[in-house]
């Protein structure tokens, strides 16, 4: 019974959201204040009814319903609950769910959060974040429907996918589609822009919040990911560039440079097409990603590969969405007006220049990924672009980026001085180059490795250096200072954060792709390997027994020279209801490195596969993104959020397209 409430409460949800779609746009065109009004009650309701299907197939997972199909594809009764709970959106039809129930929520958040909305703005806004929620909501009932019964009810599940049943997995899913999702809410506000012919400080300063809460969300998610594949998956690694991978990635990084251009509109009242244009491929970026993953067209551990009618679907939707918004910027895009002009030397000048290494790096990347699948879907050739093809692209376009990233935030707006920046950043190149002659000191070449930690450093330096030159440390008395600091927007200290975690994560990423030393080798208990300082002894082997698997855990100790550092206890799991094996890293960090050991197989001479990594600095990667979504709440609590946006002008005269701002 509690299934079909579920299915019944999606297919209101769907017609609520018609209602949602048709009648505030109608009613915002005709200036009708009551069908306006709709709108929020039926985000609210909208949300209620998605929440409602959404705890209902939880239940069937929590509880074991094995007469929903889904569940008897994606659970076990022996698994634990924290892996049945999140194995409603382990699959392709519960994560549909959840991403209609966090599309509902953002539509439901500026319903009760966009108060100081313009009721025509918001009307509009409301009803185009319907429309996405109707493509997604007839999609996950017309060709993924998560309630499907199947009679007769087996006595067991076929398990969750080995590989998922992990902490960093459970939440992982959720964080990713909150970005990915969040984004929509910057394209609902460009295409209600669009719509409305207005495009001013006021509004960018409404997009900003949403477009940095998605942005939050998409870093903390991808990193998740990371981290995953980091200690789970046994190889050492942190990324591979799967196109799986790319397609978080590439959203990410549109929708960077999306909230660097809202800065020039809200400040300047520049650039106004330019960010309607990225909030749309953003979005757009976000939609693809869906593609890939669900459309069939590769296979991948965090893919959903299906069959091509949910991939002719979703290419369908796909194709209204980004082909109906591009054609209707296309048409009303030339009537929004340029907004402030500004030399090319200025911060807005630094700003577009952001932009345009970013839309660039992401076309490297979304090249790289999709040209296989085109080059197969054409020819049927199949070819692999991974790692090398990046590091010759992709890495070279950061170099600048990084670069200018410090000297930004010192130019002044309309204009600057480039040479009296350069000149308050001699501590920023002196760091640079201290750290690019320690790197060739201590590890030696790559070249590229030595100038990427030069510019780890000139970039944070550089960063550090802005914020002190706002509140005059050591130009003023400390108290000065301090005031000047509690006086600063917190959009300041988080840029300050996040821009110094970029460059503490680009460090410890240089580090583990240039210097990481591997040792791989067959040992007996008691043998014990030298590596990189350090002494690693095999003591024992146990197999054990877990709730829904067995386990081989090795128990290795790591020492240097007559020192204890640490004991590690690295497992291989095997999972017998789908006869699949896992991997379980033993990590050490020491804050510089990360000592990583991996068992392997036995061998017939009672002998253990053993693969151990030294792996320098990878501890700054987390430590760095850590930061960088630790600026953005700090950016997200500034008080002029809070406040709201400043009032709109008086509406311009009737048949007038674009507002005079």
């Amino acid at each position: 019974m509690i299934p079909e409430i579920g299915h019944f409460a999606l297919i209101l949800a769907l017609m609520v959201a018609l209602v949602q779609g048709s009648v505030p746009i109608i009613g915002a065109a005709q200036g009708r204040t009551a069908w306006m009004d709709v709108a929020r009650p039926a985000a609210l309701l909208q949300l209620a009814l998605v929440t409602i299907a959404f705890l209902a197939l939880t239940w069937a997972f929590v509880v074991s319903d094995f007469t929903v199909l889904n569940v008897v594809q994606n659970s076990h009764t022996a698994k634990p609950l924290l892996y049945k709970i999140s194995g409603v959106w382990g699959n392709h039809e519960g994560s549909m769910v959840l991403w209609v129930l966090i599309l509902a929520a953002f539509g439901a958040a500026v319903a009760v959060f966009g108060g100081n909305l313009p009721p025509p703005l918001r009307a509009r806004v409301l009803s185009v974040q319907a429309w996405i929620a109707i493509g997604f909501l007839a999609f996950s009932l017309l060709t993924s429907n998560p309630f499907e019964r199947i009679f007769p009810a087996p006595l067991n599940g076929r398990d969750l996918n080995p590989l998922l049943q992990d902490p960093g997995l459970a939440f992982h899913p959720p964080m990713l589609y909150a970005g990915y999702v969040g984004f929509s809410m910057a394209f609902s506000f460009a295409i209600a822009a669009l719509i409305e012919g207005r495009v001013d400080p006021a509004w960018a300063r409404w997009v900003r919040p949403w477009t940095l809460v998605a942005w939050c969300f998409l870093t903390a998610g991808i990193t998740l990911g990371s981290w995953w594949a980091y200690y789970e998956l046994g190889w050492g690694g942190w990324w591979f560039w799967d196109p799986v991978e790319n397609a978080s990635f590439m959203p990410w990084l549109m929708g960077t440079a999306l909230l660097h251009s809202a800065i020039v509109v809200e400040k300047r009242d520049a650039l106004k097409a330019w960010t309607i244009l990225l909030a749309i491929l953003t979005f757009s970026l976000s939609l693809i990603g869906t593609f890939i993953v669900r459309s069939g067209l590769l296979t991948s551990v965090h893919a959903f590969a299906t069959d091509p009618e949910r991939g002719l679907f979703i290419l369908l939707l796909l194709c209204v969405t980004i082909g109906g918004s591009l054609i209707l910027f296309a048409i009303r895009a030339p009537a929004v007006q340029a907004g402030g002009l500004f030399a090319p030397v200025s911060r807005e000048g630094a700003l577009v220049l952001n932009n345009l290494l970013l839309v660039v790096a992401c076309g490297t990347v979304f090249l790289g990924t999709l040209y296989p699948l085109f080059l197969e879907a054409a020819t049927g050739d199949k070819i692999s672009v991974g790692p090398p093809f990046y590091n010759k692209t992709f890495v070279p376009i950061m170099v600048p980026l990084i670069a200018v990233m410090a000297i930004g935030p010192f130019l002044a707006w309309k204009r600057a001085d480039l040479a009296g920046v350069l000149g308050r950043l001699k501590l920023a190149f002196a760091a640079a180059v201290l750290a690019a002659l320690g790197a060739v000191a201590l590890e030696g070449g790559p070249v590229l490795a030595v100038l990427a930690m030069g510019l780890a450093a000139w970039l944070i330096v550089g960063t550090l250096a802005e914020w002190a030159d706002r509140i005059k440390l050591f130009r003023a008395p400390l108290g000065d200072s301090l005031r000047r600091a509690r006086g600063l927007p917190r959009s300041a200290h988080g840029m300050t954060l996040a821009h110094a975690g970029l460059a503490v994560a680009m460090a410890g990423m240089t580090a583990a792709a240039s210097w990481k030393v591997e040792s791989v080798q067959v040992m007996q208990l008691g043998d014990s390997v030298e590596m990189a300082g350090y002494t690693y002894r095999l003591d024992r082997v146990d197999q054990v027994q877990g709730p829904n698997y067995t386990s081989d855990i090795a128990q290795v100790t790591i020492s240097r020279g007559d020192r204890h550092v640490a004991r590690l206890t690295p497992e291989k799991r095997l999972y017998p209801v789908q006869q699949m094996p896992t991997t379980e890293a033993g990590i050490h960090t020491t804050g510089l490195a990360d000592l990583y050991v991996v068992i392997g197989d036995p061998d017939e001479a009672g002998g253990w596969t053993v693969r151990i990594f030294h792996e320098p600095l990878v501890p700054w990667i987390w430590a760095g993104v850590l930061m960088m979504v630790l600026g953005g709440i700090v950016s997200l609590s500034d008080r002029r959020f809070r406040l709201g946006a400043p009032a709109r002008r008086a509406k311009a005269p009737a048949g007038a397209t674009v507002a005079q701002t």
